[in-house]
């Protein structure tokens, strides 16, 4: 949306959904995914963060690699990206070290 509607630069629109997706997902993985609400808030909210700028940091630099290098149009690159770091970085690791249960 950042891109299309408001004309931004691709990375800059990477980097903000990927904002507002990880605040949508903490909520949805403390209270619907793994449920664990019982947990202290503020500790998962630092292990989050931790995974959260872990996954952006993945998230912007595979967009950039597979737009720049080689060639896709940013929202392929940006799909490709999300699925792989989203199974293979994201839910493993909130999973077991975001929301472990005790």
């Amino acid at each position: 949306m950042c891109v299309e509607v408001f004309h931004s630069w691709y990375l800059l629109g990477t980097a903000l959904g990927n904002a507002a997706g990880g605040l949508t997902n903490f909520y949805l993985g403390r209270y619907l995914v793994f449920k664990v609400p019982e947990q202290q808030a503020a500790a998962q909210g630092v292990r989050y963060f931790v995974v959260w700028l872990g996954s952006m940091l993945l998230n912007a630099g595979g967009v950039y690699l597979f737009t720049q290098l080689l060639h896709l149009n940013y929202v392929y690159s940006k799909v490709v990206v999300s699925l792989l770091v989203g199974v293979g970085f994201n839910y493993f690791l909130q999973l077991h070290f975001v929301f472990q249960k005790s």
